[in-house]
C-alpha cells in the first residue's frame, strides 16, 4: 500500500469526488478523516463502512469558509496524529446563473467555499508541513477554470483561483519538501453537476472524445497518485482529468 503510516485530511469528503478520494485513500493505507458541511448520515455511514473493513477513518462536521473552524480541526488532528501527510481541498458548491441577474449571494457562496476553504485548509497545515518537511496538498479544480461556460462565471473565478494558489503556493512551499498540485475534473457523474448533465442530455457524450462522462473514483485514483512517493518530482501542476473535454471539438 503506497500511504500505509500516512495521515490524511480530505474536505468534502461526505460526498462525490470527495467520498471516492476518502475511500481510495484509505484503501491504501493512509488514516484518513475528512470534514462534512450538513451530509451527516452519509458521512456517517461512510465512516462506518470504512472503519467495518479495518481502516482508521473518521469524520468530523465543518464548514470550510470558518477560518476558525478549519484551524480547530487541524489542530485536533495534530493532537491526535502529531502529524498531517496529505489534504486534500474538495469542497465545493456551484450556484450557477447568468451574471448580469447573479445576486451577491450567489457569488459570495461559491468563493466563500470554494476558493476560501482552500486556502482556510492550506494555511491551517502548512506550518506542520513546513516544520515536518513533508507533505502533499492536492486541491481540486476544474476545467471550468480555463474553458468556463455560460452561467458559471462565480464558478470558474473560483476555480481560476485555485489554479493559481497552487501554482504560487507550490513556489514557497517547495524548499521545504512540500508539494502543491491539483486536479482539475471534467464532467464527472456527482450529484453537484447532475443538473448541467440532465440539461446537456446525450449531446453531452458528442463532446467528450472519450465518450462518456467520468466517475468519482477515476478522480481519486489521480489523487491518490499525487498524494503518494510516485510524484515525488511532481509540484505546482495542475492536471486534467477530462476524457479529453478541454481538447475541443474534433
Amino acid at each position: 500500500m503506497r500511504l500505509a503510516n500516512r495521515t490524511a485530511l480530505v474536505t468534502g469528503g461526505s460526498r462525490g469526488i470527495g467520498r471516492a478520494c476518502v475511500r481510495a485513500l484509505a484503501e491504501e493505507g493512509a488514516q484518513v478523516a475528512f470534514v462534512y458541511h450538513s451530509q451527516q448520515q452519509a458521512a456517517d455511514a461512510l465512516a462506518a463502512e470504512l472503519t467495518a473493513q479495518g481502516h482508521a477513518v473518521q469524520a468530523l462536521q465543518a464548514d470550510v469558509a470558518n477560518y476558525e473552524r478549519a484551524g480547530a480541526v487541524v489542530a485536533q488532528l495534530l493532537e491526535s496524529w502529531s502529524s498531517i501527510d496529505i489534504l486534500v481541498n474538495s469542497a465545493g458548491v456551484i450556484r450557477d446563473g447568468l451574471f448580469a441577474t447573479m445576486e451577491p449571494d450567489q457569488w459570495q457562496q461559491v468563493i466563500s467555499t470554494n476558493l476560501t476553504g482552500t486556502y482556510n485548509y492550506c494555511h491551517a497545515v502548512v506550518r506542520s508541513m513546513m516544520s515536518q518537511r513533508r507533505g502533499s496538498i492536492i486541491n481540486i479544480s476544474s476545467v471550468a477554470a480555463e474553458f468556463g461556460s455560460r452561467g458559471q462565471v462565480n464558478y470558474a473565478a473560483s476555480k481560476g483561483g485555485i489554479d493559481a494558489l497552487t501554482r504560487t503556493l507550490a513556489k514557497e512551499l517547495a524548499a521545504r519538501k512540500v508539494r502543491v498540485n491539483a486536479v482539475s475534473p471534467g464532467m464527472i457523474e456527482t450529484d453537484m453537476s447532475e443538473v448541467v448533465r440532465g440539461l446537456a442530455g446525450d449531446q453531452l457524450k458528442t463532446i467528450i472524445p472519450l465518450r462518456r462522462v467520468g466517475q468519482p473514483e477515476e478522480i481519486a485514483k489521480v489523487v491518490t497518485f499525487l498524494a503518494s512517493d510516485d510524484a515525488s518530482y511532481m509540484t505546482g501542476q495542475v492536471l486534467r482529468v477530462d476524457g479529453g473535454l478541454s481538447l475541443g471539438s474534433y
